[in-house]
This record gives structure tokens, C-alpha cells and sequence, in this order.
């Protein structure tokens, strides 16, 4: 049987990308989530199946079987699959999706230069490593 927790893609060079991953795995204690940088292998073949650009990916999925979630939209995915307090956060749906997209867009084009970026990927921690792909 294959493994079907949702897939959280994200930019393993950027600071704040790979901040949200650690903040998952540290807050995520039910396992709920699997990661996958753009950089990986694995995270190549999503960015294609998802028509991600890997060079320049401008957006984070949550990918769950051939769904995958895109911008506040993931965010706010993360936010309820990681359970209270920050299930709370989905309070935000209330916001138009065209206004929350246009804010994680706007901070996205800006992040390496808002937040910085790494000369390689980020790597786990060997506890880490069993979530990610």
C-alpha cells in the first residue's frame, strides 16, 4: 500500500521556505505531512506533474493524489492539517482568495531578498529524513 499523507513541495534554497518545512516537522507530531524540496528528484517530478517551474518555483504546494494546493490556499492546508492551535488560522478562508493570493504572491517574488536564500539545499536532520522524499 503506498504511503498517501499530502506532500508539502517547497524551495529547499530559500530561507523562509525551508523555515516553514522545519516549522512543519517540529509541529507536526501526528506525521501528517511528507516534504519534498523542488531540488530533490523527487520534487522535480511533482514540479512537472504540477506544472511547477523547478528554476524559479513561485509558489509552495500541498499535494494530496493528483490535488494539489497552491499559494494562501496551502498555507492554509498546512495550517489545518497540523491540528490546534493552527487549525485556528483557517478563519482566514473569510478573506477573498484573489486578496490572500495577491499577498503570498507579493511576499513570494520577494523572498530571497526579504528572507535570503542558501548556496545549497537545506538537509534534514537524520530524524527528519524518514518525511522527506
Amino acid at each position: 500500500m503506498s504511503d498517501t499523507r499530502p506532500i508539502i513541495l517547497f524551495d529547499g534554497v530559500c530561507l523562509l521556505c525551508t523555515a516553514n518545512a522545519q516549522f512543519v516537522l517540529r509541529h507536526d507530531r501526528r506525521g501528517h505531512f511528507r516534504l519534498a524540496s523542488v531540488q530533490s528528484e523527487a520534487g522535480r517530478a511533482l514540479c512537472e506533474r504540477f506544472r511547477v517551474d523547478w528554476d524559479d518555483p513561485d509558489t509552495m504546494l500541498v499535494i494530496e493524489g493528483d490535488r494539489a494546493r497552491r499559494d494562501s490556499d496551502a498555507v492554509l492546508a498546512i495550517a489545518e492539517g497540523l491540528g490546534w492551535p493552527w487549525r485556528a488560522l483557517r478563519a482566514l478562508r473569510v478573506i477573498p482568495r484573489g486578496w490572500r493570493d495577491a499577498l503570498y504572491r507579493r511576499v513570494a517574488r520577494n523572498r530571497y531578498r526579504l528572507f535570503g536564500k542558501r548556496e545549497t539545499c537545506w538537509v534534514p536532520s537524520p530524524e527528519q529524513r524518514a518525511r522527506i522524499l
